[in-house]
């Protein structure tokens, strides 16, 4: 607990912790830790009851409006929800693209019949959302989207085809950024259109990870319909509405992250005590920096608080995605070489990994899902330094 907080923010932190303490017991013990990185696929149904319990008891949705379903919590307050989540070991969310994605765009960008129709079943956890942005050759360079999207009568028709879509097997709806105006090329002609999941014209297709698991899919749509008012924004403005959603993305709801992120560090160094490692000085040294990695994007992100106060992130967020994303793979190669040589050989046929090894095969993805490195220091840059454009083909 931060000794400087308020009375009011005090005493919100002891309701959220006296709540998970109450609520993870009895049928929801064994609910602990459940999910994560490299276990997205773990007890689904378990989690999901969870948190349709943390819905019924009006905990999702925290920062969102009172009109909204929301509880208005600050921003102050929205982080103490996050650590006090992280710190229960409560399992991994699976609303949370809904929730923290989708969600405030609708708030922000959407119709009152949007909100209407939209918001209730996110906050009830009734209806679960995937993001189609990337494409087999608009991944980091989003602008080069070619899905497309042709307006006919009362509903939209999309045709293309979508990859690393998270959690599309288990989605109702996906927000999908296509082209809507033939003829257009890069940041022009595209539009944000929400797209149910669950027709003929939507294909799934997992794709098989490092860890063995299948968070990322494919998604072919071929005829997929919806309907005309399934729109947010007006046509065109899909980039503008899409970079707003990325905001929310890399806002407040990353915070909880670090506290996961410092268990995380907590293990690898009482890994280290046990094996002896620790004796190594070099290890010893990447032990220390790993520490000091975790205070800066702690200080990081106090610092770009005032600015999420106001709404989305700006292109500054970009430094937060840089900076976890190379600390947490570094955490993961460092965890191998703590174990030595033991880290070579799974706990078990066919493919049983054990946390270390799983922590440091799905963290290989951290610096690329998102926005890569590559493009986050471009962004940070020419949008943040106001550095001249990168030359461009």
């Amino acid at each position: 607990m931060n000794e400087n907080e308020s009375p009011a923010d005090r005493a919100f932190r002891a309701e959220v912790r006296g709540w998970l303490e109450a609520n993870l017991s009895g049928e929801f013990a064994h609910a602990r830790g459940l999910g994560g990185p490299g276990r997205e696929h773990e007890a689904f149904e378990e989690r999901l009851a969870w948190e349709r319990h943390m819905a019924a008891a009006g905990w999702t949705c925290v920062g969102w409006p009172e009109e909204h379903g929301g509880r208005g919590a600050t921003v102050r307050q929205q982080v103490i929800f996050n650590e006090e989540y992280a710190l229960a070991d409560a399992p991994a969310r699976v609303g949370h693209i809904g929730e923290n994605l989708l969600g405030p765009t609708i708030i922000a960008f959407g119709t009152d019949e949007q909100k209407a129709r939209f918001l209730p079943p996110i906050v009830a956890v009734e209806e679960l959302w995937c993001q189609g942005y990337s494409e087999p050759n608009a991944g980091s360079d989003l602008a080069n989207v070619q899905t497309r999207a042709a307006l006919a009568g009362d509903h939209w028709t999309v045709d293309g085809q979508k990859v690393w879509t998270s959690n599309a097997l288990e989605s109702d709806w996906c927000f999908v950024v296509c082209r809507t105006e033939p003829g257009s090329s890069r940041h022009h002609g595209l539009s944000y259109l929400l797209v149910p999941m669950k027709q003929d014209g939507v294909d799934i297709r997992p794709i098989v990870q490092l860890t063995g698991t299948s968070e990322f899919n494919e998604v072919f749509f071929d005829g997929a319909r919806t309907d005309a008012g399934n729109i947010v924004g007006a046509p065109g403005e899909g980039w503008k509405i899409a970079m707003a959603t990325l905001g929310f993305e890399r806002g407040v709801a990353t915070l909880g992250q670090q506290v996961g992120f410092r268990r995380e560090f907590e293990g690898v160094l009482d890994l280290a005590r046990r094996t002896g490692a620790i004796d190594d000085p070099l290890l010893r040294d990447r032990l220390t920096r790993a520490y000091m990695g975790l205070e800066v994007m702690r200080l990081n992100a106090v610092r770009t608080m005032a600015g999420v106060a106001s709404g989305a992130p700006g292109p500054e967020s970009s430094i937060s995605k840089l900076v976890w994303g190379t600390w947490h793979r570094e955490l993961g190669e460092l965890a191998m070489d703590v174990l030595g040589a033991a880290g070579m050989v799974a706990d078990g046929e066919p493919y049983d990994l054990n946390d270390w090894q799983r922590l440091f095969l799905f963290s290989r993805s951290d610096t690329i899902y998102a926005g890569s490195n590559e493009i986050q220091r471009n962004i940070i840059a020419e949008r943040v330094l106001g550095l001249p454009r990168e030359a461009r083909g």
